[in-house]
């Protein structure tokens, strides 16, 4: 079995009508419509049943919803979009085995209480965003977030978010030619995962479980910036001092980059893929695809994925291990 741990759909239920009323950038609209593998659930089993032996864990798709809706709606988001993914889930368990939990990162303490009644209905972990409508994960108001998913022994999903908006110079107002997006959402979640690791976060959870989106984004291939490099924290810095907080650390900075967990879901990206694994190892790789979000409408980052992996100089152990056993340990499935 290929077991597929990140894909995007629209949860049933009316989500999507909701969604589209707050959503101020009505282009983002556009492109959800004509991409019907992303809303239309007979589609996505048509799909899924072209690749044999392959089932798909279900994760809420963009936007987050701290970003466009008041912390209450949001909390009313997540529990509809949580039930429709729990009652889809339930009835046809033959493809989706498993679904990720939506949540309102705006309204902390509903976030925790959506944990719970979403673990409670089956979610297998949940989706949180880069940046929480601009605020770092490492503020205290987050903290019981990750302390609730490391209690239930279940992973994080992080996923990146950055907009047109975040300009890749300060004198202009807004980012160029789509590179919020290529170079902005692998930094996004470079940063975010830096933020854990210097807050110390996995000293104080050491079981927690985070699946870094997109192969762990740029640390694995600048292993020697988060490891000789940040060896020398500090000794760039004279208004804070790093040199403290590097020795308050239990382990080097790149041994806590390595207890990330990463997916393949690198659109088709063979070399990335063998530097992921170089970094993170089989045992903390799992199959992805970002399905449904390609050229060809859902097919293609699934059929490239699977071509490389099955093509990787690994045993075919190593190989069953990504496609199905890691994630089956992670998920407790």
């Amino acid at each position: 079995m290929r077991l597929d741990i990140y894909t995007h759909l629209f949860p049933p239920g009316g989500y999507m009508d909701r969604v589209i009323e707050l959503v101020p950038d009505k282009g983002t609209v556009k492109r959800w419509v004509t991409l019907p593998t992303l809303w239309d659930v007979e589609a996505r089993m048509r799909m899924i049943d072209g690749f044999g032996d392959y089932q798909q864990v279900l994760a809420n798709t963009m936007p987050p919803l701290e970003q466009v809706a008041t912390p209450e709606v949001a909390a009313e988001l997540a529990r509809m979009a949580n039930d429709g993914f729990a009652e889809l889930c339930a009835k046809r368990p033959d493809h989706f085995p498993a679904f990720i939990a939506t949540l309102p990162m705006n309204n902390p303490e509903a976030a925790v209480k959506e944990i719970d009644r979403a673990v409670g209905m089956g979610a297998r972990g949940v989706q949180i965003f880069s940046n929480i409508a601009g605020k770092p994960l490492d503020l205290p108001e987050f903290l019981p977030i990750f302390d609730r998913m490391a209690h239930h022994d279940l992973p994080i999903w992080l996923h990146p978010a950055r907009g047109q908006a975040f300009a890749d110079y300060k004198t202009e107002a807004k980012s160029k030619y789509e590179i919020w997006w290529t170079f902005g959402w692998p930094y996004e979640t470079s940063a975010a995962m830096a933020r854990i690791v210097f807050s110390g976060l996995f000293d104080r959870l050491p079981n927690l479980k985070i699946i870094a989106h997109h192969m762990g984004a740029m640390v694995p291939f600048f292993e020697g910036r988060v490891g000789p490099g940040q060896d020398q924290l500090g000794t760039r810095t004279s208004d804070e001092d790093y040199g403290a907080l590097l020795a308050s650390l239990k382990k080097r900075p790149v041994d806590y980059f390595r207890m990330f967990y990463a997916d393949t879901a690198l659109f088709g990206s063979a070399s990335g893929t063998r530097c992921g694994l170089d970094f993170f190892g089989v045992e903390r790789s799992l199959f992805a695809s970002d399905c449904p979000f390609d050229p060809e409408g859902g097919s293609m980052f699934i059929r490239e994925t699977i071509k490389i992996l099955d093509e990787l100089q690994v045993t075919d152990a190593e190989r069953h291990m990504m496609f199905e056993t890691n994630a089956r340990r992670l998920l407790r499935l």
